[in-house]
């Protein structure tokens, strides 16, 4: 019976701490419940404050020049391949491998012998036709009075004057013979046509040359200036030129040499743009001439023509960074208008021109356009600006 007794106390007392428990902790759950719309108060406030500052950048017009960058090769400015115009034997190289040569220089002696015997063969040829000339004409003037008074018949008078018209002719035949063998004999000395770089001699001293033969002797270029050869897409030439207000040609060119792309010092010009299209490739050939007065740039380089191929006088342009991507291709940027009231607006850009957009279509001078700060607005936000300030590279 105690037992039974001592177990009922346990349980009500059991019982009892369980209900007093259970009432004291209820109370910091209804507390938690009464302060959690309050806590919402600070986020609306938070909305509530002061607009935020952004940057933004006030539409002008400016003038905007369009390049594109081309892969090409050099090529010299003048080659002159050296040939032999007489046959002969070398007797001598004039020049060093390599340096430099001036038009007129002398670069090989052929062997003279040859041509200066016929020269003056040339030479007394022309002599004894002069000299028939000499015999010829005294006797037709003796003939001219003799046949007035019947002193000599009128057919030798007649054979006289053809006699001294083919003699006139021999003199003729003479100096022209006389001028090739001099020809001839200036040929067995090589000259330079123009001035510049010569290099390796195709022959030595003692070797037998041949006229007109197809191996050149040796090849001098002028590389004071050179030519860069580059190939363009007619279809992006035309539709560059469809899309500009005032195309311009003979631009300038910049230049850059090797796989890191060294910036030449000098700039080049547009020379042409060939007026046929490469049925094979569609490309269309453009020429460059750059002044090379140190010889920095050689034949056969490798380089990438930065040409200027039009220019727009009043082009809108915006920073890169302002313009969005949308997900179905379009584009459009955020607007600050007069209100500082933010606003969304789709447009339409044409190339990229270093560090921003040409805007085709959507914008006009004057419009002030978000680049910094897009991430903290939303449509139809209170803002504050501040004039959006490029870097020093752009």
């Amino acid at each position: 019976m105690k037992r039974f007794l001592l177990g009922f106390v346990t349980a009500v007392l059991i019982g009892g701490g369980f209900l007093y428990f259970s009432g004291q902790l209820s109370l910091p759950w209804a507390g938690e419940q009464k302060d959690q719309a309050p806590a919402l108060a600070p986020q609306a406030s938070a909305q509530a404050g002061p607009p935020v500052e952004v940057a933004v950048y006030t539409v002008r017009p400016q003038e905007v020049v369009f390049t594109k960058d081309l892969a090409g090769r050099t090529s010299a400015y003048q080659v002159a391949e050296i040939r032999p115009q007489v046959t002969g034997i070398i007797l001598k190289r004039m020049f060093t491998q390599g340096s430099l040569v001036t038009k007129g220089q002398q670069l090989y002696q052929i062997d003279p012998s040859t041509y200066k015997a016929e020269y003056e063969s040339a030479s007394a040829s022309l002599v004894r036709a002069q000299a028939d000339v000499k015999a010829v004409e005294p006797k037709l003037a003796r003939y001219s009075r003799l046949v007035k008074v019947g002193g000599v018949s009128r057919q030798v008078y007649d054979d006289t004057v053809a006699a001294l018209a083919q003699a006139q002719a021999d003199v003729a035949v003479a100096k022209a013979n006389l001028a090739t063998a001099k020809i001839n004999l200036d040929y067995t000395k090589v000259f330079s046509p123009i001035s510049g770089r010569i290099g390796k001699s195709s022959v030595t001293e003692g070797a037998l040359v041949t006229a007109n033969q197809t191996t050149a002797l040796a090849v001098v270029q002028n590389l004071d200036q050179i030519y860069v050869d580059v190939n363009q897409s007619s279809e992006e030439l035309l539709a560059l030129k469809k899309g500009l207000n005032n195309p311009e040609a003979n631009s300038m060119v910049s230049l850059f040499i090797g796989k890191d792309g060294t910036p030449y010092d000098r700039e080049g010009k547009l020379l042409f743009s060939d007026v046929t299209v490469d049925q094979s490739t569609g490309m269309v050939q453009l020429r460059v001439l750059f002044p090379n007065p140190d010889n920095d740039l050689l034949p056969g380089l490798f380089v990438r023509a930065r040409v200027e191929q039009s220019r727009q006088e009043k082009a809108v342009v915006v920073p890169q960074q302002s313009v969005v991507r949308n997900a179905d291709a379009s584009v459009s940027v955020w607007m600050v208008d007069k209100d500082n009231i933010v606003k969304y607006r789709s447009i339409s850009v044409f190339q990229v021109v270093k560090d921003q957009w040409v805007v085709s279509s959507g914008l006009a001078p004057g419009d002030r356009v978000v680049v910094e700060g897009i991430q903290k607005i939303s449509p139809q936000a209170k803002v504050t600006t501040i004039e959006y300030k490029a870097s020093a590279n752009s």
